[in-house]
Formats: C-alpha cells, structure tokens, sequence
C-alpha cells in the first residue's frame, strides 16, 4: 500500500540545505535529517545515472527554456530503492526533480510502475496541471497523484490489509466527505472502535483509506480532508464509490452557505447513478434547547435543512439524510446498517 509520495526540486540537489521538500501526507522525514534524503537521491543516481548535481545554472536554464517550448516534461523509468527499511520508486522529471512514492515493506514498487509513469505523463503533458513554480501548485499536484496510485492499489492490486480470515462476499468503497471540522474522522473513528474523544483529531490534512471488515466482505471508508487544497481532489477520489457520504455540522449554521455550495458542486459533476448518497447532519448534539430532543423537533430540524440545502431537488439520485452525533453515538448505527445492507 502506498503511504506517502515526496518531491525534491533544487537546482543543485547536492546541496541539501537549497533543496525544496515536498511530501503528502506528512513529513518526509525530521528536517533535521538530511542522510536520508541523500540516499534517496544517490539511490536514484546508481540505478539511472541521474546527473542532476552537475547541472550548472546555464542548464538549469536551458532545460527550462526548452520545456516552455516544447511543454513537454521528460519522465525517467522510475526506480526501485530499499532505504532504511522503507520500500520506495523514485523518478525523474526533467533531470531535475525528483518524485518518490514510499510503500509498505511487503509491497513491489513494479506492480505501480505503469501507473506511475502513466500518470505523472498524464498529469504533466496532458492535463499540464503543474510546471512546480508555485508551492500551492506542487502541493495539489502530490494529492492528485497520490489518490490516483493509492486508489490503483486499493482497487486493482487489492491491496487489503493482513486479516486472520478474508471474508467472503461483497468488498464496497464508502467515499466520505465535507467541509473541514464536519466530525468525519471521528465518525470512521466511532464505527471501527466504537469510541469518541474531543481532543483526537486536529483537522485532517491528509487522505486516508480505513477498512471495515463485516461478514459481508470488506468496506474502504475513503476520509478526504475538507479544507480548500482538499476540495479541488474531491472528484478524482469520490470514482467508483458505491456509497457516498456527504457530512454537514448542523451545529455551525455561518457555514451552511458553504457546505451547501461544496455539496451541489460534487452533484452537478459527478454521476452518482449506480451509488446512494447519504447526507448526515452531524452534532445534533450542539443545538441549542436540544438535550432531550422529541419527534417533532427533529423533524422539523431535518425539514428546515433539507429545505436549505435544497435536497428536494436531488430527483434523479437515491439519497438520504440522517441526523446524527458522533459524539453520543446519535443514529451512527443506523448509518452503518445503511451502508452494509446497500451493496
């Protein structure tokens, strides 16, 4: 399983203290530490000549100049490297930067090699979504290409992780998303060890696979962070879902604005006719006057957000909205038997 993709750019890679860092979804390593960072590149080096270091600045320039002509990237054969016991496929882009994707130790970095070359081709010289000039441009291009290998992974390799007995029957993805502090890693949190703690989670700010295994088969809950840089990875990650979960925090109404327009830009972009959508309406907990909540005032809870977020509209999608409270474990069952009795 992939766990991490880094970016190293530089003009002069030897010189680690001028050389720029990028890794998704945390640190590469201790800034700190800069021996292993000289191995990956000198790793690259044995298996293809990568002779970036003695690129002189006039190169440097030169193989700028004729990328923005041709606006084509040249891509290297990426590179198997063993390096302090983590398994890591390094390549090469212009001979000047270099991306790596660290896997799990049991994991064959030539399994991902096609997808890896694929990919990066893709998104450089097809969708040339990225010409690393700007550090919020390189951050979106690592989340892009992590999600499409990970996913690669997960749903051609199936790469499941190590279980006593491997269930028979369905395996099923749920995509769960939303604005940032929703409560959606809480909520994977809550089904897989039926616990909550107000001071578990920061915001996620990273994207992460966590698995349910039920006697059903296995279920990959797909956790997208909700902050900006996340949104725009939304669509590449929601592909195949067959349940899709979008969660509101009812409790901060001055965001409802917002989550409504993030919710009807995945809808009116992504088909979701061979998948169920499931709204939650999440801390119900929060509101106001609502400590012993009745029928009624649920009720009329549900219509008024429904009534906002305009879900009367969804005609043609099979959709469905829950209140609930991760923290008190409010309908989180009923969530769970929806997702295992859809499939």
């Amino acid at each position: 399983m992939l766990t991490k993709i880094f970016l190293l750019k530089g003009k002069n890679p030897q010189n680690l203290n001028h050389l720029d860092i990028y890794s998704y979804p945390e640190d590469l390593t201790r800034k700190e530490d800069l021996n292993f960072i000289q191995k990956i590149i000198s790793g690259h080096e044995k298996g293809e000549k990568y002779k970036s270091h003695n690129l002189n600045n006039d190169n440097n320039q030169k193989l700028d100049l004729i990328q923005k002509i041709s606006k084509e990237f040249t891509i290297s054969s990426p590179i198997p490297q063993n390096i302090d016991q983590y398994n890591i496929f390094t390549l090469c882009i212009n001979s000047t930067i270099l991306i790596g994707l660290i896997f799990e130790k049991d994991d064959n970095p030539y399994d991902y090699k096609e997808i890896f070359e694929d990919q990066a081709n893709e998104l450089l010289n097809a969708e040339k979504c990225c010409y690393f000039e700007d550090e919020m441009e390189i951050e979106n291009f690592l989340i892009t290409l992590f999600i499409d290998i990970r996913r690669y992974g997960d749903e051609i390799l199936d790469k499941y992780p190590k279980i006593s007995i491997h269930p028979a029957g369905i395996s099923a993805k749920v995509f769960l998303f939303g604005i940032d502090n929703a409560g959606k890693s809480s909520f994977i949190r809550r089904i897989k060890t039926g616990q909550f703690n107000d001071n578990y989670y920061s915001p996620t700010r990273k994207f992460n696979i966590e698995y349910l295994q039920k006697p059903s088969g296995v279920y990959s809950f797909w956790d997208m962070g909700g902050q900006f840089i996340f949104r725009e990875q939304w669509l590449n990650g929601i592909q195949e879902s067959n349940i899709i979960i979008y969660m509101i925090d009812v409790a901060n109404q001055i965001r409802f604005e917002e989550a409504k327009k993030e919710l009807w830009n995945i809808i009116n972009k992504h088909d979701f006719s061979d998948a169920l959508l499931v709204i939650l309406g999440n801390k119900v907990d929060l509101i106001k006057n609502l400590n012993n909540p009745g029928n009624q005032q649920i009720e009329r809870i549900e219509n008024e957000i429904i009534d906002f977020f305009e879900l009367e509209k969804l005609t043609n999608i099979e959709w469905k909205f829950i209140l609930t409270s991760v923290k008190t474990n409010y309908h989180i069952e009923e969530v769970v038997n929806i997702v295992l009795n859809y499939v």
